[in-house]
């Protein structure tokens, strides 16, 4: 194993024995990457900023539960996404949406997203209703498939495809019309 690897299966081994210097450690490691996440997710700091703080407390309290230190990583993005569909879950009312289905153009192509820069495509994405932010989140940036959204949100898969939909269209047009009018 590489060196990396062995400091960081001790560290999240002094983390699940309580030792607050290893939790800080891995915080400021993991922190801002998971934050994005929860900005993402949620579209507003405080929220963002409370999801990551559960998050955290909710892995440090369960770090026992990891078979595998080196995997640290992969099972707290795994916790923050959870912590963000749970939010999700109370924000929208996904039963009123399965009757509501959306459809994108037979020539819709994707290329235009190309073009445009992350942060602007990431400034929109924050824009988007709840409910089709966190499909497209889950589907496009965590690459969840219908099924697996439709399972954790407690939706058809028809709905997280017509959300996901609706979520590219939006972006779309939000994106491409002060390209067009400007």
């Amino acid at each position: 194993m590489e060196p990396v690897t062995n400091i960081l299966i001790a560290v999240v081994k002094q983390a699940g024995e309580g030792d607050e210097k290893a939790q800080n450690l891995l915080y400021r490691q993991y922190a801002k990457a998971m934050f994005n996440i929860c900005m993402r997710m949620a579209a507003n700091r405080q929220d963002a900023e409370d999801l990551l703080q559960e998050s955290f407390v909710l892995a440090f309290k369960n770090l026992k539960q990891l078979k595998q230190e080196v995997n640290f990583g992969g099972w707290l993005k795994r916790i923050v996404i959870n912590e963000c569909v749970r939010y999700s879950k109370k924000k929208v009312h996904w039963k009123e949406l399965e009757e509501h289905h959306y459809e994108l153009p037979e020539n819709d192509q994707a290329e235009w997203i190309m073009e445009i820069s992350f942060e602007r495509v990431n400034e929109e994405i924050k824009k988007l209703p709840q409910a089709c932010r966190t499909v497209f989140n889950l589907y496009a940036l965590e690459d969840y498939s219908h099924k697996e959204i439709a399972g954790t949100l407690g939706i058809s898969e028809s709905t997280s495809k017509s959300q996901y939909h609706r979520a590219r269209q939006l972006l779309k047009e939000r994106i491409l019309k002060p390209q067009i009018n400007g």
